[in-house]
């Protein structure tokens, strides 16, 4: 018999600069924060934290995404490669697609153009490593 998995819990994306992630997912997405370490932590809460791995998750109403940054600095990435194709947000309606293209064309972010996939619209766009980040949202 198989997992009778309902829907996902988080996904992870390790990143080169975290830094520059976390401008690019903040600005992009606002998603809150869930965990973080904290400024000048002790050793308990650097312990209780270990899994953050110097990175931050954030949380939104359908989970958790988490950046890590461990990749090296001259890696990118590769949707042909094993691993991750792509990652798609999803956003209510049309009307809210047409927002997000404005949120980034207003941030300087290149992005294709929206697209009728018969039933689905999808916005692509790719983050700071150049993963493939989609926002979709019904065609009627």
């Amino acid at each position: 018999m198989p997992i009778a998995a309902t829907d996902y819990a988080h996904v992870r994306l390790t990143v080169r600069d975290i830094d520059a992630s976390r401008r690019f997912y903040d600005s992009v997405f606002g998603f809150d924060v869930a965990f973080e370490l904290p400024e000048n932590p002790d050793a308990e809460t650097r312990e209780q934290l270990a899994f953050l791995f110097g990175g931050v998750i954030y949380q939104f109403p359908g989970g958790l995404l988490g950046l890590r940054p461990v990749a090296p600095g001259h890696d990118s990435f590769d949707e042909d490669r094993t691993g991750l194709d792509h990652l798609c947000f999803a956003v209510a309606d049309r009307a809210a697609l047409d927002d997000a293209v404005a949120v980034l064309d207003d941030l300087g972010i290149h992005h294709e153009d929206v697209k009728d996939l018969g039933g689905q619209l999808i916005l692509e766009f790719r983050d700071p490593d150049g993963i493939a980040l989609e926002i979709t949202a019904p065609a009627a």
